[in-house]
């Protein structure tokens, strides 16, 4: 059977960049999918590594094509998405391909692409999410209170996903999540 696309989405803070940043550092047969944004290089960031950095026209350009699964604009100013040229080619090509989105992303891949396998990473419970969001210290009390709006959203959204993976533990999340793409 050919390789599926995995699709990674769950509430603010729950740990999916941690949990995908360990699947790509102890799984090499894994691909992270590069999305497409039209927002500048930051320091250090590379192209077609880091991000697909495009202009507004390349990427309007690739959603009239329809060569996009998911896009979004963001802050009502960059656009970022998946292109699906990509996934494709790396999934032919035998490897187990990861996309790390959010809700809308994984709703708009779901219609696009309908044999992804979509994952939903929940925390162990509801406190425990506050209190990663809190730890992190990144985020204002105003923007710490938007973010965990949203997650009730997001948590509410979990049974349109194949699979719901609690992350107690970085690894045994990440191996749980592997087995699920292989299977």
């Amino acid at each position: 059977m050919a390789a599926r696309l995995t699709v990674i989405a769950g509430p603010t803070a729950v740990g999916k960049g941690t949990v995908v940043k360990h699947i790509l550092e102890n799984y090499p047969d894994v691909a992270l999918s590069v999305s497409a944004t039209t927002r500048a290089p930051r320091p250090g960031e590379v192209d077609g590594v880091d991000y697909y950095f495009w202009t507004h026209e390349q990427f309007d350009a690739a959603i009239a094509r329809g060569e996009m699964l998911e896009y979004a604009i963001v802050h009502g100013v960059n656009k970022y998405g998946t292109p699906r040229g990509p996934v494709t080619a790396a999934m032919a090509s035998g490897k187990l391909v990861i996309l790390e989105i959010d809700l809308q992303g994984a709703r708009q891949v779901r219609a696009a692409m309908p044999e992804a396998r979509l994952v939903f990473i929940a925390p162990p419970s509801w406190d425990e999410l506050v209190r990663r969001l809190e730890g992190r210290g990144t985020e204002s009390a105003e923007e710490q209170e938007r973010r965990l709006a949203t997650a009730r959203v997001e948590l509410a959204a979990q049974s349109e996903f194949d699979h719901i993976v609690i992350n107690d533990e970085v690894a045994r999340c990440a191996a749980e999540v592997v087995n699920l793409m292989q299977s």
